[in-house]
This record gives structure tokens, C-alpha cells and sequence, in this order.
């Protein structure tokens, strides 16, 4: 799977596009696009094709200009995924009320970046730990620390509970688009792979020698009708993820 960086241009050009305070060429015809337009159409390239299709080229294409003309306005690809990034990070749903106090706000927001990573699958192949540091990110940012201020963790614990909540949820994100994948490409739903597998799984395995994986398994298949359930998979970690916070914070109580 090909992965891309993010960062990984020159970062005054792509914080200048990013806050737009580019300067303007002077002279020259009048410039036909808009950052804003380019990254949300390179956006549209990379849900509908994927991240590797997605070239200056290919995006000049859908914009109906020149490579040549689309350099003017960015540099090139890495500056590019910066200022996609910004912009779909710019969608989520940030409500200053929510019920539930700080587990009710964290469960917001991972729901919140779970659907992102949804809507987006290409994300999941841009490593971020050099953040664009862009307007939309940057209010995610402080709309996330926000849900964790004041609830006894030090600024520094706020940032360290954020990432792991956002690594789980980039985890999860991943397995759940794997399972969705994998019964599109088969054209074979969940139940129809499991009505087809036990039959011949039951000839072969001994529940004798595998006690524990036999009655777990099938509690589990009973459950889901499925070997996996995303959903409630994302929703049992993150709760158990809330709960090791939650003890966190009653040790500064005491």
C-alpha cells in the first residue's frame, strides 16, 4: 500500500496556502482557481479513484488546466496532501454542548474522526506524525483538547490521552474498512461466509485440544453472526480506553 507523508514539502509554502497569506503575483492574467477549490477537488480524485491515482497531472485534468499552470498555484504533490488534509479535517461536527460530560465529549469526537476516516479511506495511507499545520486542524485540535481541560490531567497527559484515543480510532478505522473491502470484493456477506466455512470447520477442528477458542468462537460468531463486528468492536475499546482514563483522573481525587 503506497503511503504518503504529510510534511513532507517545504513547510513555509505549505503553511502560507494553508492560511492563505501567499503573495499574489503582480502581473500576469487573472488566476481562474482558488486553493480552496483545488484541494477540495484533489479531495473528490482521492475518495472516487484512491491516493494513488491522485497526481498534479490527474487533478489538472479534472480541473481542466495545465500541470504546468496547476504548479502556480502549488508547489507539488506533498504540499497538496497538506492542504487535503486541512480540508477534510474541516468537516467534523464540533457542538460546544454535549451530554455525558468528558466521556460523553471523547465519544464525540471519536465517532467523529471514525466517520472521517470512513468518508476518506485514503487517509488511512498519509502518515501524519508532521502535522499540517492548518486552520482546520488546528481548531480540531483545540475543539478535542477542550473535551479533556479541567478534568484533572496536566496540558501535557491532554495531549498524550488525545493521541491515544485518535491512534485507536485510526486502528479501528482500518479494520472496519478492511471487513467492508473484503465482503465488496467477494461479493459474500458475513453470514454467507460463515454458513459456507462451518460446516467444514466442524470436521476438522477438535474442541477437545482448542477448549477455550471453541466456546469463545462460537459465543462470539452467536453474537455477531460474524467472525468480526466492527462497530461493536470500535464501541467495547473505546469505552474500556474511557474507563483507563476515568481511573486516571480518580488517582489525582485522592
Amino acid at each position: 500500500m503506497t503511503t504518503e507523508y504529510s510534511g513532507s514539502g517545504d513547510p513555509r509554502r505549505s503553511i502560507e496556502l494553508l492560511w492563505g497569506v501567499q503573495e499574489r503575483p503582480r502581473r500576469g492574467p487573472k488566476q481562474k482557481l482558488t486553493v480552496p477549490q483545488i484541494a477540495a477537488v484533489a479531495v473528490a480524485v482521492a475518495d472516487e479513484e484512491g491516493l494513488p491515482a491522485l497526481s498534479m497531472r490527474r487533478l489538472a485534468e479534472q480541473l481542466g488546466v495545465t500541470a504546468m499552470s496547476l504548479y502556480t498555484y502549488v508547489p507539488g504533490k506533498a504540499e497538496l496532501i497538506d492542504l487535503m488534509l486541512d480540508t477534510v479535517n474541516g468537516e467534523l461536527d464540533m457542538p460546544a454542548d454535549l451530554p455525558g460530560g468528558w466521556r460523553g465529549r471523547l465519544r464525540h469526537i471519536a465517532r467523529q474522526n471514525r466517520a472521517m476516516y470512513l468518508r476518506h479511506p485514503w487517509l488511512l495511507q498519509v502518515a501524519t506524525s508532521r502535522p499540517p499545520l492548518g486552520p482546520n486542524l488546528v481548531a480540531k485540535y483545540d475543539y478535542e483538547l477542550r473535551a479533556l481541560d479541567g478534568i484533572g490531567l496536566t496540558d501535557v497527559e491532554m495531549d498524550l490521552t488525545l493521541s491515544m484515543i485518535n491512534d485507536y480510532v485510526h486502528g479501528a478505522a482500518r479494520g472496519a474498512l478492511h471487513a467492508v473491502h473484503v465482503r465488496d470484493s467477494s461479493a459474500v456477506t458475513d453470514q454467507q461466509w460463515w454458513e459456507r466455512a462451518a460446516p467444514v470447520l466442524a470436521k476438522v477442528l477438535q474442541p477437545e485440544r482448542y477448549p477455550t477458542a471453541t466456546r469463545v468462537g462460537v459465543a462470539a460468531g452467536q453474537e455477531f453472526d460474524a467472525a468480526y463486528d466492527p462497530e461493536r468492536a470500535f464501541a467495547y475499546g473505546l469505552d474500556r480506553l474511557l474507563d483507563g482514563v476515568a481511573a486516571l483522573i480518580a488517582t489525582r481525587e485522592h
